[in-house]
């Protein structure tokens, strides 16, 4: 690695090509090819640092370093391992679902107890501990339950409702007030069992919080591996937000990455390189259907889906520095944000559509900028730290996540816009891409464990945190999505 790094500087450091990269790439190539890869899609930018390389260079140039670094060829479901949750996590207890004689594909139930207890603010009863097992409300005996400190209670059967289909009708009772909060029933095909056990589990985060649950959402990244003739291989995949029933969306040889999705959740778009050079591309999820929005000469990077799905913040270098653009998806009419000798990159919209947050160097130092849409007037937001990047607004508009760095360490911090004061949220040191669960309570991003990209998840106050790792290959870029059915 040390005989690549001394051959490709000196090729980088002329200036004369048109594709950028920075220095902080190179000095981690030995030990960080993840950052790499997000990096060179014109995210953590500094002016100072910046040097130029050929996308068609760029390309070998990512596939030497992760090819060094690549697992098995095997893919791999996502497993959640929590290593950080609340003190105080609420007593819950969730009876095994009577379902008759039926031999079904789930058992809802660990489903259910998962979600929660990913989320760090529920402990599940272990199913060996309970006193009893009701499925309705008449065999509840509250008494049961309150020897073994239980303050919630679910309860529920699952029945035939007609040819492949099923219908759960579920209960919660407070165990402390010993009444009923509700009942509900929901149905579906067999195939969706799983979904609808994350229903269960978002019904029952709200009325313990008042936040709704974001259990039934999914997650979109990049995985990369080696095939057995050396030959790099990048896979951009959609999984749920527990990381089960993993799916394939695009395979390529060449890199991919920047997956975003579309507010309503059947599109994603993204960076791919497999025309030789970065073009974003948009995909419908139910059929595969592609379109290619952009392959201009230069950067094509950081695609943004606006708020209302009907426009598409990016970046581009077509006119020369690397500025922030907005595309009308009905027509492909471009408009030019920004116009400054910086590199402005890494665009998301503000929740109500009327401005975007992006990355500028342009006070020679990596910090978070926001344009108006209506006026153009651009503002710094960020003057904490010498280093803030790959922003994004929550939805409530109270703050933004970002990358920060610390006493030289890339961590994942939130702004708090009301008091002015970044809070530092993660303890690794090499985090990258965060990405905001639809309520606002958690941040997936990627890092790095055991010399192999991983993801990771920290809730918005740093209380919570697990990792997903995947067991065989390289992960990144994670994308996580819009609540589902709204």
């Amino acid at each position: 690695m040390t005989d690549i790094y001394k051959k490709l500087m000196p090729r980088v450091q002329s200036g004369a090509l048109p594709e950028i990269i920075s220095h902080r790439a190179f000095s981690r190539l030995k030990s960080l090819p993840q950052a790499l890869y997000s990096i060179v899609g014109a995210t953590l930018v500094a002016k100072s640092l910046l040097v130029r390389v050929s996308a068609r260079t760029l390309t070998k140039l990512l596939s030497i370093v992760l090819l060094w670094s690549a697992m098995a060829t095997q893919a791999a479901e996502l497993t959640i391992e929590i290593n950080q949750g609340q003190d105080n996590p609420t007593a819950i207890a969730i009876v095994p679902f009577d379902t008759g004689r039926m031999s079904l594909p789930e058992n809802v139930v660990p489903i259910i107890n998962g979600d929660l207890k990913r989320s760090g603010l529920f402990e599940p009863l272990p199913k060996g501990d309970m006193l009893s097992q009701p499925n309705e409300r008449k065999n509840v005996f509250f008494r049961d339950w309150s020897a073994l400190d239980v303050e919630f209670l679910v309860v529920g059967k699952i029945k035939r409702a007609a040819e492949n289909r099923l219908e759960i009708q579920y209960e919660m009772f407070d165990v402390l007030k010993q009444k009923r909060i509700f009942v509900e029933k929901i149905s579906g095909a067999e195939s969706q069992l799983r979904d609808m056990a994350h229903m269960i589990s978002d019904k029952i985060y709200q009325q313990v919080t008042g936040i709704p649950g974001a259990f039934n959402t999914r997650i979109v990244y990049v995985s990369a591996a080696s095939r057995e003739e050396k030959r790099l291989n990048f896979r951009l995949m959609r999984a749920d937000s527990d990381g089960a029933r993993e799916k394939l969306i695009l395979e390529s040889e060449e890199p991919i990455m920047s997956p975003t999705w579309s507010p309503d959740a059947k599109e994603i778009a993204y960076v791919s390189f497999e025309s030789g050079r970065p073009a974003i591309y948009r995909q419908k999820l139910a059929t595969g259907e592609r379109d290619k929005l952009t392959n201009f000469r230069g950067l094509n990077s950081a695609p943004a889906w606006s708020p209302d799905g009907n426009k598409m913040a990016m970046v581009l270098s077509k006119d020369g520095s690397a500025d922030v653009y907005v595309m009308e998806l009905a027509t492909k009419q471009l408009k030019r944000l920004t116009r400054s000798s910086a590199i402005d990159t890494e665009p998301s919209w503000a929740p109500d559509g009327k401005s975007i947050i992006f990355t500028s160097d342009r006070g020679r130092r990596p910090q978070i900028y926001k344009v108006t849409l209506a006026s153009g007037l651009i503002e710094r937001l960020t003057f904490e730290g010498d280093y803030n990047a790959r922003a994004a607004m929550r939805h409530d508009g109270s703050g933004l996540i970002m990358v920060h760095r610390r006493d030289g360490k890339f961590h994942i911090a939130e702004l708090n816009f009301k008091t002015e004061r970044t809070n530092v949220l993660t303890e690794t040191s090499l985090d990258e891409s965060p990405s905001l669960a639809p309520n606002d309570s958690m941040i997936i991003y990627a890092t790095r464990q055991n010399r192999r990209g991983i993801l990771a998840a920290v809730s918005v106050d740093g209380n919570v945190k697990y990792i997903l790792p995947a067991s065989k290959r390289d992960v990144r870029e994670p994308a996580w999505s819009p609540l589902l059915g709204k």
